[in-house]
Formats: structure tokens, C-alpha cells, sequence
């Protein structure tokens, strides 16, 4: 049996291997659940969702800028400060139906960083309002915190279907324009879409401030023309080329597009032709768009009904768009005929030519083209180009297929977020494959400590069993020595005797009965201690046990015993209780042999933290008190429970033995014996 200090010494050891291999363990753990946090994705979820970006980017229209020259929208008076309060307000003339607003930025040319919008605001609302209503309400606020810069595609604005006659684009703090750093508003386009209709096209416009000294270019009927800094690069759809002929000079062609039934229509998109797959463009940016031109309605083929829907002028370069947007009144009409009053003028080498073409002809009712592969009828013979008339009304452009402006404002804005979020999600896939291979050199390692320390333990653990059978023997050996050597010893001088006295019967007789009575005595105390290495004791307890010993070994002797903490010494572990009887017999045999003593008393106390035994006679005492003066029985015996013992030579003569056992607690003691089970 080990003792109690070296029972706690292994129990220390064995908790902390078992705690060390748990540390390893929880590691490990959280080694492998490193990529799962509750509310993030995982690298699987990170790499899912890039794939899931780039499928979606694959099918979204490219953010490709137009050349050459155009509008650049409205800006309003530069500010020294960025809190300024700038405005544009469209008169949408009647109360409409709206759901959305799209916000196209000047889109300004930085050396470091490329493309970039100048002038857009930082903290801006919608207001909308309806008739007299001067004061509006919001329907979108947006503040630094949205993080809308830096962009080049548009923003788009959703909101709950609602009545308005007028859309208020507010900004409350500007940023600063590039090339001087003053703050001032700037907007290239703003359109309002009433279902895919963008009702704000031409509509009446006015502003808080206007720029002084600005050029066509920058007025503010710019901001609703619908002249865009993109070209319509779709994603999907094959290439068309424009439909160009020369014509007479001087002739006025036309072109009639036959809509199959007549049909309301508000507005007509005219795509010109594609300027040039080169950089830089070698085409004038007018070219084939007539200088002017008409557009009239009918719903006789003949046009004797007609009626003018529109016309359209190129004065300067900046009239010149990818997408020239037409509005009018809406018309129910069948036959739509444009008519190039004056066709374009270009100088071909050393001569003049008159040219008429476009890349498509888009007519518009409810926002919807009904023109798309319509058929065309021209009054003018096709000469100098080889491309097919059905390419007016095919739905496709230079880049594949023509775009509703909601949808190809949609799939820009769209685009802008995605790639946006896609350096994001890279990044931290990045970061998580990093981490993912430290983690695995982090498991690696864990795995081989792990496999140290479960080595470790099991010859830690046999080194421990080792000496734990060393320290039953020795413990054997002193229970031997203390309890059955003076027994056996007894039997022996008794045998003597008996054979000395073969020729006195009588006496003989009582000798065999006493060295019987010896032989079982002897018996019961083996059985005894092996109730105590089983943990079998009797039901009285420490206390018990320490007086029917006492009454056994000083009979001749006066005794008192007296116990303070009952309740503490029923909480004792077996082994415990073992080590402090057989003290206590080592302490009454020494006494009987040496002291000389006519009385004895047993002190035991016992409390939470310790266990104290004091047993004192009346005999001779010692001239040494010192703790060297133990015998070498009771030192083994302190030493194997982890005890501290001591001689005290009171004053009124005699001698003290005292024991002092720190206790482990009983809770302590289970465990130490679970542990060891």
C-alpha cells in the first residue's frame, strides 16, 4: 500500500499527465474547427462563394467606357468645406408610379488609381414629393458608413412603389473634385424608372447652384438626356455590325419600321453605329447620325395619318451618344418613320459623302421594345456596305445583345458590388489556406506530442506501479516487524519452555495452552491486516480500533483516551486509518518495553487540515528530545504516511510521542481511490 503523501504525489503526477494529454486533445480540436466560426464562412462556404462571384460576373454586362467626346452632366458651385447642402429636383410633370433611381458619377481619370467618380456625394438622400407638396419625404438615406466609394458603375436606389410628380436627389456631404480638392456635387446621369420606362428622361430640371462659365457639356439638362459614360457591353448574345449606306446627296432618306399592330409608344433608343474596335478611335463620333432628322407615327402604311413624334439635331459633338434616348407623348401608332432631313456629312479622301446608319432601333412601349425583329423598309438603295437591314432591329450591338437601360443599370451596379466583395472573400480565402497549413503543422506537432505524453504516461505510470510495489514491500516488511515479529517471537521463547518442561506435565500443559492461545492471537492478526489491505474494517472506526489495541498491548497499564473531532475521523481513507493504528501500536509496544511507566494517556484530534496523535507516560523519558531520539520503527512508520513526529519531554516528567498528519480531504480520498482502482 502506498502512503498517503506519495498516494498524493501520484495523484498530482497522474492528474496532471491526464490534463496535459485533455490540453493536447482540446487543441487538436479546435485546430480542426479553426475555419468553422459561428456567423463566418468556412474556406469550403469562401470557395463556394467566389465560384458562385465569377459564375455571376460571367453573366453580367462589362463596365466598358465610351471614347471620344459627350456630356459629362451637371456640377454644381465648388465649396470650400465638404458639409454643403446641393440638390437636382426632376419635374416628372404628373404623379407616376416609381420603384427605383439610378445614379450614374462623373467619372473622372486618376494617374494612381485609375477611373474613379469625382464630385459624387458621401451622405445624400431621395426625397420624392407629389403636386404641392414642397417638402417631400425620404425614401433613401445614405451615409459614409455605406461605403458607396470609390465606384465607376451606377448606383442603384430601390425603394417601395410610390406616387410622385418630383424626385429630389439631395446631398448633404460632398467630397472633394480631384484636381483642386474643393467640394462640389457632381452627377453625369440620373434617371427614375417606372417599372423599365425611365420617366426622368428630358424631363425639366432644376438645381441649387450651377456651375459659372460651364460648357455645353455641363448643363444641367445633361443630368436627365440619357447620354452615359458606358458603352452597352452585354454579356450574352452575338455580335452585330451596323447597318451604313451612302445615299444621294442632298436626298433625304427614310427608314419604316412596320410594328405588326399598332401599339403605345413613348420612346425611341437610336444606337450609331459602332465608331471603331481600335484605340485610339478613328471615326468621328457623329458618324452616320444624321445632322437632323424626324421621327413620325402612323397607323396607315401609307403615312397619311402621320404624325411627328420628335425630332433630333446634331449642333456640336457633345449631341453625339452611344444611345441616343428620344422621348414624346405617348402615341398609339404601327408605322414608325425616321426621316434623315439632313444625312451625316463625311469626307471620304478628297470628296464628301452623305452616310445614314445605326447599330439598332429600339422602340419602346411600357419600357419593353417591340421593335426587335420587326421588319425595316428603307426608300433608298443600300450602297458602299455590306451589312444586312435586319440588323437594325435584331436586339444586338457590336458587343451581342441589347439591354433594357434597367436591366444593364441593374447588372452594372450588380457588378460593382460583386467585384467589390470579391477581393474581399479572396483575401480571406487567402488567409484561411495560410492558416490552414499552419494548422496542419499545429496538428502535426500536437499529434507527436500527443503520442510523447501517452507515452510518457504509460512509463511514468510504470515506474510509479514499480515503486509502488517497493513501497507495499517495505510497508509489508514494517507491518511484519511491528505486528507479527514479537508474536513469533513469543511462540518461540514459550516453545523453550515447554520443552524444558517434558517432565512436568501440569506445567507443560499450561504452556501448550498459552502458546496456543499465541498461535491464535497470531492468526487474528493476520487476518486483520488483511481486512486492512482490502479495506475492510470494522465498523467503529479509527477510535475504536486504537482502544481495543490499547486494552491488548498496556493491560497492566492505567490508560485514559480522549478523541476531539469524531465527525472528521469517520471521513479517513482506509489506508490512512492502517498507517495511524500501526503508529499507535509501534508507540504502546515501545512504551511497555522502555518506559518504565505505571500510566499512559492517548490524545487524538482531528479537523479539516490535520490529524494529531499525542500519546504520553509517566516512565523515565530521555535526556534527548530531539526527533533523533524516534526509534527507527516509529521514523519508517511517520515516513511512510508522510507524517512529521516528534519526542516531548514535558516538565512534569515522562514522555510525549506526537504524530502530525496534514489531511488531503475526503473528497481527495475518493478520487485517489478511483484513480487507483
Amino acid at each position: 500500500m502506498t502512503s498517503h503523501g506519495n498516494n498524493a504525489r501520484w495523484l498530482s503526477m497522474r492528474f496532471t499527465m491526464y490534463l496535459l494529454v485533455s490540453l493536447v486533445f482540446a487543441e487538436l480540436c479546435s485546430v480542426l474547427a479553426a475555419n468553422e466560426h459561428p456567423g463566418v464562412m468556412s474556406l469550403a462556404q469562401l470557395e463556394q462563394r467566389l465560384e458562385d462571384i465569377d459564375h455571376e460576373l460571367d453573366e453580367l454586362a462589362r463596365c466598358s467606357m465610351r471614347g471620344s467626346m459627350g456630356p459629362l452632366g451637371w456640377r454644381s458651385h465648388a465649396r470650400q468645406g465638404p458639409y454643403q447642402n446641393e440638390w437636382i429636383e426632376i419635374d416628372l410633370g404628373e404623379s407616376t408610379l416609381i420603384d427605383q433611381v439610378a445614379l450614374v458619377p462623373t467619372i473622372w481619370r486618376d494617374s494612381t488609381f485609375g477611373l474613379m467618380a469625382d464630385g459624387f456625394p458621401e451622405e445624400f438622400q431621395i426625397i420624392v414629393g407629389d403636386g404641392s407638396d414642397s417638402e417631400g419625404r425620404v425614401v433613401a438615406s445614405f451615409t459614409a458608413e455605406d461605403e458607396l466609394l470609390p465606384r465607376i458603375e451606377p448606383l442603384i436606389v430601390r425603394f417601395p412603389v410610390t406616387s410622385a410628380s418630383w424626385v429630389r436627389f439631395q446631398a448633404t456631404k460632398l467630397t472633394s473634385r480631384a484636381w483642386d480638392g474643393l467640394y462640389q456635387l457632381q452627377l453625369s446621369e440620373m434617371m427614375v424608372f417606372s417599372g423599365e420606362e425611365n420617366v426622368a428622361l428630358r424631363k425639366p430640371v432644376k438645381v441649387s447652384t450651377q456651375e459659372q462659365f460651364t460648357l455645353r457639356a455641363r448643363v444641367k439638362e445633361t443630368v436627365v438626356d440619357g447620354s452615359l459614360p458606358y458603352l452597352m457591353d452585354a454579356a450574352g448574345g452575338a455580335d452585330s455590325k451596323s447597318f451604313v449606306s451612302t445615299v444621294d446627296d442632298g436626298s433625304q432618306p427614310s427608314m419604316t419600321i412596320d410594328l405588326g399592330e399598332s401599339c403605345l409608344v413613348s420612346q425611341v433608343h437610336l444606337h450609331t453605329v459602332d465608331l471603331s474596335d481600335n484605340v485610339p478611335e478613328v471615326i468621328h463620333p457623329t458618324f452616320g447620325i444624321p445632322e437632323y432628322c424626324i421621327l413620325e407615327g402612323a397607323n396607315n402604311p401609307d403615312f397619311s395619318d402621320a404624325v411627328q413624334l420628335c425630332e433630333y439635331r446634331v449642333e456640336t459633338v457633345f449631341d453625339a451618344d452611344p444611345i441616343i434616348m428620344l422621348n414624346f407623348e405617348e402615341t398609339e401608332v404601327r408605322y414608325l418613320r425616321l426621316t434623315a432631313l439632313i444625312p451625316h456629312i463625311d469626307r471620304f479622301g478628297s470628296r464628301l459623302r452623305s452616310l445614314v446608319g445605326f447599330s439598332e432601333i429600339v422602340v419602346l412601349s411600357n419600357g419593353m421594345n417591340i421593335a426587335k425583329d420587326k421588319n425595316v423598309d428603307l426608300d433608298f438603295e443600300v450602297r458602299g456596305y455590306t451589312r444586312p437591314l435586319a440588323n437594325v432591329t435584331d436586339g444586338k450591338n457590336f458587343y451581342g445583345e441589347i439591354l433594357s437601360i434597367r436591366t444593364w443599370m441593374n447588372q452594372l451596379a450588380r457588378r460593382h458590388n460583386l467585384e467589390k466583395e470579391r477581393p474581399k472573400v479572396a483575401a480571406e480565402a487567402a488567409d484561411r489556406y495560410v492558416l490552414q497549413q499552419k494548422n496542419l503543422m499545429r496538428m502535426y506537432w500536437l499529434a507527436a506530442l500527443l503520442v510523447v505524453v501517452i507515452i510518457l504516461t504509460v512509463l511514468i505510470g510504470r515506474l510509479v506501479r514499480m515503486k509502488y510495489v517497493g513501497q507495499i514491500r517495505q510497508r509489508f516488511a514494517a507491518d511484519l516487524h511491528d505486528e507479527l515479529g514479537a508474536d513469533i517471537h513469543c511462540i518461540g521463547l514459550m516453545s523453550d519452555m515447554a520443552r524444558d518442561s517434558l517432565s512436568e506435565p501440569a506445567k507443560l500443559d499450561e504452556i501448550l495452552k498459552t502458546i496456543r492461545e499465541a498461535t491464535e492471537e497470531t492468526g487474528n492478526v493476520v487476518r486483520h491486516y488483511s481486512n486492512l489491505y482490502e479495506g475492510n474494517f470494522s465498523a467503529s472506526g479509527l477510535q475504536g480500533d486504537m482502544e481495543r489495541i490499547a486494552q491488548r498491548v498496556v493491560v497492566h497499564l492505567k490508560h485514559e483516551f480522549s478523541v476531539e473531532g469524531e465527525a472528521c475521523l469517520k471521513q479517513l481513507h482506509p489506508r490512512t486509518r492502517s498507517d495511524l493504528l500501526l503508529f499507535y501500536k509501534e508507540c504502546l509496544i515501545n512504551i511497555c518495553r522502555h518506559s518504565g511507566a505505571t500510566s499512559l494517556s492517548t490524545k487524538l484530534v482531528a479537523n479539516s487540515k490535520r490529524i494529531e496523535i499525542t500519546v504520553c507516560d509517566d516512565g523515565q523519558g530521555i535526556s534527548d528530545p530531539s526527533s533523533k531520539g524516534l526509534p527507527q520503527s516509529l521514523k519508517r512508520r511517520a515516513r511512510l504516511m508522510g507524517a512529521r513526529a516528534r519526542l516531548i519531554n514535558p516538565n512534569g516528567g515522562g514522555l510525549c510521542i506526537h504524530l502530525s498528519l496534514h489531511r488531503r480531504g475526503y473528497l481527495l480520498h475518493k478520487l485517489l481511490g478511483f484513480l487507483n482502482s
